[in-house]
């Protein structure tokens, strides 16, 4: 009886919308991978200001393959990133197309997050074992994820850091300008740390990271700009509410670093102790509900939650951590800071950021 039921309330037009909606997931899902081939190859910049150029014009100029570059063209014409004209047979990208998929956009190239889908799908295999067994993928399982978070935060957070986002703590410029003690927990290839070493001379800056990798990138970044105030140290921050030995600290940063972490109260704990008594914490996370239900309108959930599964949740899990999430929210965020110890906490959005919230936190 109940089954006729459910048969006789069968919506056809719902199903319908549902197969196109699934029909055009698989098109631009596979839209983004050749946004972040246009991206990495350089053909997205080769293309930008150009007059219509054929495909071997434009394999010449690339110094690429010719056959690879007109079926990617050709992909990108389908799907109306890319004009052609058949009588020419000749390729033109938009000025309108352009200024979201070239490095001159420094805050809205999407090719930039195309990245990420292509990269998640080199751990599928992993994470459907993970699925099936517990457990997590460790970070070496990612050889690209630092090199496309840099790229990531120089759009999110560099590019808005000087201008939006240290002047959200009243005086921090000044104080920096003056001299204080920075710490960056979780600071990757350490760009943000060494844009503010060089434009605040008189500061002196730290910058930890479990990726060996990122911290070698970060050394060399200093020593070709010649920062001396700038130091940066490969650490396992698991148990740094343990770590006696951490220094005092006036400023210290977390850019979108604590929800992966083994142990993020553990870390929140460490920042606690190592901030002055009158410093202040900045904390960069994503802009979410720890609550799926209130996250339904976020623009776009679907792509963090997917993050989440295949990498910042997973990476957390692989070390035995609490696997939290890139969707971990205000509200445990808030709930973790107060347990770490911290009274005093603000939470202001950027308006033209959408992605994030920055957290100004003091004892």
């Amino acid at each position: 009886m109940c089954l006729n039921h459910q048969l006789s309330q069968f919506d056809s037009h719902k199903a319908d919308a549902f197969a196109n909606r699934l029909i055009g997931v698989l098109n631009e899902g596979a839209l983004c991978t050749m946004l972040s081939i246009g991206h990495r190859t350089g053909l997205f910049d080769q293309l930008d200001g150009r007059a219509p150029l054929t495909s071997e014009q434009l394999a010449e100029d690339s110094g690429l393959d010719e056959r690879y570059v007109r079926e990617w063209l050709n992909g990108l014409v389908v799907a109306g990133v890319v004009e052609y004209t058949p009588a020419t047979r000749s390729y033109f990208l938009p000025e309108e197309h352009a200024g979201y998929l070239t490095r001159r956009s420094t805050e809205g190239n999407f090719a930039v997050f195309a990245q990420y889908i292509p990269m998640m799908g080199t751990v599928e295999d992993d994470i459907v074992e993970c699925f099936k067994n517990g457990g997590g993928v460790p970070y070496e399982k990612y050889p690209r994820f630092h090199e496309v978070m840099a790229e990531d935060s120089g759009q999110t957070v560099l590019s808005s850091l000087e201008e939006h986002i240290l002047p959200l703590i009243p005086d921090l410029t000044i104080r920096l300008e003056e001299g204080i003690r920075v710490l960056d927990v979780g600071c990757g290839r350490g760009r943000a740390i060494n844009l503010m070493a060089k434009r605040y001379p008189n500061s002196e800056f730290v910058g930890v990271d479990l990726s060996e990798d990122a911290i070698s990138f970060a050394k060399e970044e200093a020593k070709k700009q010649g920062l001396r105030n700038a130091t940066f140290v490969a650490k396992d921050v698991t148990d740094f509410d343990k770590d006696n030995s951490a220094e005092q600290f006036d400023f210290i940063t977390t850019f979108d670093a604590v929800h992966d972490q083994a142990k993020p109260l553990n870390v929140l704990k460490g920042i606690y102790q190592a901030l002055k008594q009158d410093g202040v914490y900045l904390m960069q996370d994503i802009h979410a509900s720890s609550n799926v239900d209130k996250n339904m309108e976020h623009p776009v959930g679907p792509l963090l939650y997917a993050l989440s599964t295949t990498h910042c949740m997973t990476v957390s899990l692989a070390q035995g951590g609490d696997g939290l999430g890139t969707m971990w929210g205000r509200e445990k965020a808030t709930e973790f800071l107060n347990e770490a110890g911290f009274r005093n906490v603000k939470v202001e959005q950027l308006a033209h950021d959408f992605q994030n919230d920055y957290y100004i936190i003091r004892k």
